[in-house]
């Protein structure tokens, strides 16, 4: 690994797993990429020649960036206007899973619902949740990244883990219900089908959105079935005035993007369990919304 060629063949190697990681840990897609970038700058500038396992040594930078990183985020994050939601993927993890129980995990850990438990977690514990949980990596090399004993980390990861399970919603991963509800959910909105709304809506679904006050949203979580359905039919002929919308996936599951202009508006995903919405999150935030463009069908092309 001493030549330039050979650094970038191996760094683009494992380039997705890097940007998996910085995006599981720090919810943006963007603060990912820049991570990734930084990774990359400290690799191919590094003595490369007595690294026998490129993978776990990028890696370690990776996490430790996005430590530092995330550690800089949780004040922003303290000082956002209204509610906080990780920033929407594209994703398709169907060519890169070999297995359905790996596919399971992939989307689990990327989901909104999972992230937005995630940002309760210490920055370390998230680490240890993500390498663990997320890309199955084995304690020994977990605690080599973070520079802690292989005793601290299995406390760290099963601290993380029940607490992710004690918080996480319970929803169901079945695409094609989450699909259908999806459908179903816009087509009670534009036509003003309360009732049909109602129907979809568990008693207690939440709805959470995310503008940063740079785009009309609720500034707090809106809670109950009724609340919600109110709250769509009074948006709802602004969202009838969007001719184009895409029924795409995002971060695992399906999802609804307004496009207005060539570009991403607005972006709504449903958790879904027992044949029912459990949760609504809706994107406005532009700057959350901007890497969307060109990468769905009918936003800035492709």
């Amino acid at each position: 690994m001493t030549t330039a060629d050979t650094a970038t063949d191996v760094f683009e190697e494992h380039r997705s797993t890097l940007t998996g990681v910085a995006y599981r840990m720090l919810g943006r897609a963007a603060d990912a990429e820049d991570v990734v970038q930084e990774a990359w700058l400290r690799w191919s500038g590094a003595d490369r020649e007595p690294v026998r396992d490129p993978r776990g040594y990028l890696v370690r930078i990776t996490t430790r960036l996005a430590i530092d990183r995330l550690r800089q985020a949780q004040a922003r994050h303290e000082a956002y206007v209204g509610p906080w939601l990780p920033e929407p993927i594209a994703t398709d993890f169907g060519h890169t899973a070999p297995d359905t129980a790996e596919l399971a995990v992939l989307t689990e850990s990327v989901s909104l619902a999972v992230l937005v438990v995630l940002e309760s977690l210490s920055p370390l514990e998230r680490a240890v949740f993500v390498l663990r949980e997320a890309f199955g990596f084995p304690y020994g090399e977990i605690a080599a990244a973070l520079e802690r004993t292989e005793a601290a980390v299995r406390q760290m990861a099963g601290r993380a883990r029940r607490h992710v399970d004690e918080r996480k919603p319970r929803f169901e991963v079945d695409p094609e219900q989450r699909r259908d509800l999806t459908e179903r959910f816009l087509a009670a909105a534009r036509s003003g089908d309360l009732d049909g709304l109602l129907a979809l809506l568990a008693p207690d679904a939440r709805l959470i959105s995310d503008s940063g006050g740079k785009a009309k949203a609720p500034l707090r979580v809106l809670e109950t079935a009724g609340k919600i359905a109110r709250f769509v039919m009074g948006v709802r002929q602004e969202v009838a005035q969007y001719p184009e919308f895409v029924v795409t996936e995002l971060n695992g599951g399906p999802a609804l993007v307004l496009i207005s202009a060539g570009r991403p508006d607005t972006a709504l995903t449903l958790d879904v369990a027992e044949g029912r919405v459990q949760a609504v999150y809706i994107m406005r935030n532009p700057d959350k919304l901007t890497h969307l463009t060109g990468r769905l069908p009918g936003a800035g092309g492709q």
